[in-house]
């Protein structure tokens, strides 16, 4: 697998990136080549609010603590709830091959396949972690993953987050409560759901390339494509506000 370590200047470029990724990979093969598959990793500059594809933003999102803390929203092509993310939160995304694993077509196997090898990059550094919920990742019954997917016809690009020194009152700041709650929440606040896992931005790539075998880096990615797929959608406020 290729290694793409790379945080771009703006919130919806780092999402562009994402599809970008995906979209280059359904371009130039049918699924056969699993040179291209990718494990991407990347940390926002600066806090901001990233909606599930479905999300609604009145629903999700204090608009109004956003706006006086110039928080920038904006919505991700997976689906899933909304997040909050910036620096402390370590973000990646593994692009997967259908061609290579054809048992990933089925959603809950896709789930996971992803969430015990990411459970089992945090299990390397010595912490106990849980998958829970569809797509959770929990330490000492507290959430520190979330993740989302989404499923082309050759590939699928799966995301998500890893926090370990994010500043967590942001997330009752930003996000009301969910209407949706996984059953091992049971109705905690965001505060007393959600935890930093203790562990460094280095540690947590490490384990994430050696689990992923990323080795190989990326030379050159998608530029144009994500420049393009950030002014047309991801800063689109026709985007954002779909809902």
């Amino acid at each position: 697998m290729r290694y793409l370590e790379l945080t771009l200047d703006e919130p919806a470029s780092n999402l562009a990136l994402d599809e970008a990724l995906l979209e280059t990979a359904e371009s130039l093969t049918s699924g056969s080549d699993q040179d291209l598959e990718v494990l991407r990793v990347w940390e926002p500059t600066r806090p901001c609010v990233v909606l599930g594809r479905s999300s609604r933003v009145g629903q999700e999102v204090r608009l109004d603590e956003c706006r006086a803390r110039s928080i920038p929203v904006l919505r991700r092509a997976s689906g899933g709830a909304t997040i909050v993310t910036g620096p402390g939160c370590l973000m990646y995304a593994v692009l997967l091959s259908y061609q290579r694993l054809p048992e990933l077509r089925l959603l809950d196997r896709a789930h996971s396949y992803v969430m015990e090898r990411q459970r089992e990059a945090v299990s390397r550094l010595g912490f106990e972690c849980t998958v829970q919920g569809i797509c959770d990742l929990t330490w000492t019954s507290r959430k520190f993953s979330g993740n989302s997917l989404r499923c082309r016809r050759h590939f699928l690009l799966y995301h998500g987050t890893l926090l370990y020194d994010f500043p967590l009152d942001l997330l009752s700041a930003c996000l009301g409560t969910p209407e949706r709650q996984p059953d091992y929440r049971e109705r905690r606040s965001h505060l007393e759901f959600v935890t930093n896992l203790p562990a460094t931005r280095e540690d947590l790539i490490s384990a994430l390339r050696s689990v992923w075998e990323a080795e190989e880096p990326i030379r050159e990615w998608p530029a144009e494509m994500t420049k393009q797929l950030a002014a047309t959608k991801y800063s689109r406020l026709e985007w954002t506000e779909r809902h």
